[in-house]
Formats: C-alpha cells, structure tokens, sequence
C-alpha cells in the first residue's frame, strides 16, 4: 500500500473528523453545519471557498504551482432519514437521520486530499474540490450543474468514488461505460368504484387491480425487454383500504425502474403507462401513471478511467485494481456531472471490519481504515491528471 506519507500521519485526524460529522448527520439540501465544517477547513489551508450552489454547496478552488489544466474532484455531503442502531460513541445524534451510505467519509476523504494538495501544490493547473449536497434522491448534482458549476468553475475533467462494502478493503474497482442504472420513479393511482366487501359484485376492487398490474409489468422485463440488456421493475409500495369489511375507492403504488440503456429506458417509461392502463381498463377500472426521470446512466469515460486505474494502482498497487467490475443497479447523481464532463466514478472496497454491511442499512458504519487510502487515490488522481 502506497499511502502518502503525510496523509498516513494524519489519519487519526481524519477519523476524527469523520467521526464527528457521523455524529451529526443531516439530510438533502440541509447541509448547513457540514458545509460550514467543509469551508472552514478549506479557508483553513487557504483554499479559495466558494458557497451557495444548489444551496448548501461548497466548492474549493486551488491552484498549483504553474498554469496547466483542470480538473473536478466531488464528494458528497448528505445522510439518509434512517434511524441508527448502532451503539458507538459516534453514533448519530439526530434523531431520524443518519450516515448510512458513507458520505461522512467521501467528505473526509477529500478534505485530507484537499489539505495536503494545499501543502505541497505539486500540480500544474487547478484543483476544483466539489462537496455536493442531497445525492440522496433529490438530485444535488443535478442543481449544482444547471445552477452553473461548470460555468463558474471550469474543469477538463471530473471524478467521483463512493465506499463499496462489497469489495475487500484497500481493492479499487472500476469500468468504462456505464457503471450505475439510471434510476425513475413510478406512482400509479388506481380508481375504482368503493362498496361493501361482502358485495364485489357492486364495486370495481383496485386492489385486485393493482395486483394484475404488478404482476402484468413484469412482463415488460421478460417479454419487451432485449434477453442482453438489464432492467428493474419494482412496485415497492402499495396503499388502499382501511377497513376489513370496505373495498376502497382508489389504491397508490409506488415503485423504480432501473436500466443501463436509455432506449430501454424510453421503452419501460411508454410501457407502463401502455400495460397500467391497459390492465384497469380491462377490468373496469381506471390507472393514472406518473413517471418521473431522477437520475440518468452514469457513464465513464474510456480515457478517464484508464487514468483512475493509473491513480489507484499507485496506491493500492496493481493486483489490487480491477478495471471490468460487473455495473449495479444502484444510481448515483453523480451521472449529471459526468453528463456535462468527461470523468470516472471508482468504488473503493471497505470491507474488513466485524460486522460490516452494505449501505442504507441502519448499523451501517464507514471504515476509519479506508480514509487514508481514499485520500492517497485522490492525491494520486490529481498527479496522474495534471501532469506532474
């Protein structure tokens, strides 16, 4: 392991931060004390602070020792509305809120490269370090693009990583191409006609409507959609009735859809609409869809991937790096930035620890170990980039 030295050293500090940002989740677009803890560090190490994009924003400028090119590092900033189980001394203490996916630790990560890049500037041209705000569904990224963040900071390229306890801790995996689905929403109201349950016949049950229809969109999987391309449909949320003995009026699904093409994406989206309305319509019954787009593929780019690959192997070395990983359904707002750049997004693998497990799950906690390895990688990224 090729961790930078000085970051090495410092690696209680940065549990320490991290910990303490833990301790102190809080959710999309209300990142006030995590930005003022981010710029204050920045201002700390005379980086330029910049703030108020997508609200809770927060971007640092730094320049190297000679002019030369650009480049956007972004971690993210915000928790989930998820109640902790953990017991530690650093467990959340808001209540309903918590770091359940690692954000804690992006945000440390890239303040430890930030604070030794502002040490050394061994690079030539710009460092654009971008803490984000609400990736968690409510499209940050997306806001910090179109609010001009490109615009106001320029970059030739962008990065991104997220923890990933799936993979061995001190391993760096990556692929060109798409990487995370896109991700939409769905939300269909089915309307019936209400009556007494002992009377079925008298009624138009959307209960039993929005059964068929579940089951009626899976076949947009397994008969419309191509055997070699992937796709999600989930209904993940149905709500209706409230009395053993009335059939309700109406029932609410909810659920996501999830590709890696966006023809496939177009497909499902008509598809659904096609297949929920056709099927209550079919049993006497009415199905009003809303699809909603949240986030688009996230797609690397060849050329910057095979730098990340370059960046991570000088840490992790190259038996550790894997440049093919399987893509995932999960989604990442992240996709928007690299919709408006060229860029690679890395997992860093995080396991290793007793008890460890996978993101979103409410005794989830980050791996102190990975912080320096993360800060080394974005150190290294920087070297590969700006040509050293």
């Amino acid at each position: 392991m090729n961790i930078v030295p000085e970051i090495a050293a410092a690696e209680d500090e940065l549990a320490f931060w991290r910990r303490d940002l833990h301790a102190h989740p809080e959710l999309g677009f209300e990142e006030v004390r995590t930005a003022d803890f981010v710029a204050q560090k920045l201002a700390e190490w005379n980086i330029e602070v910049h703030r108020g994009l997508a609200g809770t924003g927060v971007v640092g400028t730094l320049h190297g020792r000679e002019r030369g090119g650009s480049v956007g590092l972004r971690a993210d900033m915000d928790a989930l509305p998820l109640t902790e189980l953990n017991s530690f001394a650093h467990a959340s203490k808001s209540a309903g809120k918590m770091h359940a996916c690692g954000h804690d630790g992006h945000t440390t990560m890239l303040l430890g490269a930030a604070q030794h890049l502002a040490r050394t500037r061994q690079f030539r041209g710009t460092v654009q370090f971008i803490f984000q705000p609400a990736e968690e569904g409510l499209g940050g990224g997306d806001r910090m693009v179109k609010e001009g963040l490109f615009d106001q900071f320029p970059v030739d390229s962008v990065y991104g990583l997220h923890n990933w306890p799936g993979m061995p801790l001190g391993t760096i995996g990556v692929r060109p191409g798409p990487m995370m689905a896109s991700a939409d929403l769905i939300d269909i109201e089915v309307r019936g006609k209400g009556g007494h349950g002992a009377l079925p016949h008298l009624a138009v049950d959307p209960i039993v409507v929005a059964a068929h229809i579940v089951t009626a969109l899976q076949t947009l999987v397994s008969r419309s959609t191509d055997p070699l391309q992937s796709a999600v449909v989930s209904i993940t949320a149905i709500e209706g009735g409230q009395a053993h003995n009335v059939i309700p009026e109406r029932v609410q699904m909810r659920g996501t859809v999830r590709t890696f093409s966006p023809t496939v994406r177009d497909m499902l989206e008509s598809g659904i609409q096609r297949v929920a309305g056709g099927v209550a319509a079919g049993l006497g019954a009415q199905a009003v869809v809303r699809y909603r787009r949240l986030f688009p593929v996230l797609q690397n780019a060849v050329r910057q991937v095979g730098i990340a690959v370059r960046a991570a192997t000088a840490v992790v070395g190259a038996g550790n790096v894997f440049d093919a990983i399987e893509p995932i359904m999960g989604s990442e707002d992240f996709a928007f930035m690299l919709e408006a750049k060229p860029g690679a997004y890395v997992f860093l693998g995080q396991d290793g620890t007793p008890g460890s497990c996978m993101v979103h799950n409410p005794r989830y906690d980050f791996n102190d170990a990975l912080l320096p390895i993360g800060a080394s990688y974005w150190v290294s990224l920087v070297e590969q980039v700006l040509n050293l």
